[in-house]
């Protein structure tokens, strides 16, 4: 090619490749799976612990879900393998289940430094969301608002534990409610909502072909 027609040649060049990167970057994009569980600015809106029974009680098993909603977090628990009645249900320092006992997940999440108390007590320790209470089966369900619990800042309850008591909280007794032993911990993550969609990008718009005739 002369040297006269490379540099305008390059630039026209240029200036096509620029206008396609801008339309890709304008083009909306396919979210994945795990941002769903996000609003926009990446705030985190729901969370999930699968239980893992300790090693004495190997039949307990469950899922506790944890959603944002404008009034709070809401928290659904879904538990097999208990003695009816009433169990103590917290949240606890730890996402840690490693120990037989359970006991490696620490205290209640007190991170305001209150008193044990019931759900309801304007002061309570963050985890303390009560007792969740099984039927004859040994089947407990809870489906419960929690204003105290927050997914950001000191009072976030990712990365802690939640655990199943094997006798009620009394709601009074200091520093846990004298719920006994402990049943199953779970550990509180991020809750993955589903498979994602395939990712799709703009069909580019065909280009009608050019014959340039000899001279």
């Amino acid at each position: 090619m002369p040297a006269k027609t490379f540099v305008p040649t390059l630039a026209v060049g240029a200036v096509v490749s620029l206008a396609a990167m801008v339309a890709w970057a304008q083009a909306p994009h396919v979210t994945t799976g795990a941002h769903h569980a996000m609003m926009a600015g990446g705030t985190i809106t729901k969370a999930i612990a699968v239980l893992q029974p300790t090693k004495d009680n190997p039949g307990v098993s469950g899922t506790v879900t944890f959603t944002q909603t404008g009034s709070g977090i809401q928290v659904v628990a879904d538990i097999h393998g208990l003695t009816p009645g009433p169990h103590g249900f917290h949240i606890h320092e730890y996402g840690d289940p490693h120990s037989p006992d359970g006991m490696s997940a620490g205290g209640h999440f007190n991170p305001t430094g209150k008193p044990h108390a019931g759900p309801t007590s304007p002061a309570r320790h963050v985890g303390d969301l009560g007792n969740i209470e099984a039927d004859e089966k040994g089947h407990a369900k809870l489906d419960i608002v929690d204003p105290a619990l927050s997914f950001a800042g000191p009072t976030s309850i990712l990365g802690r534990g939640v655990v199943v008591h094997a006798k009620a909280d009394d709601l009074k007794s200091q520093p846990a409610g004298n719920a006994g032993g402990r049943l199953a911990v779970g550990v509180i993550g991020v809750a993955n909502p589903g498979p994602a969609a395939p990712a799709t990008l703009p069909t580019p718009t065909p280009t009608p072909a050019t014959r340039t005739t000899p001279k």
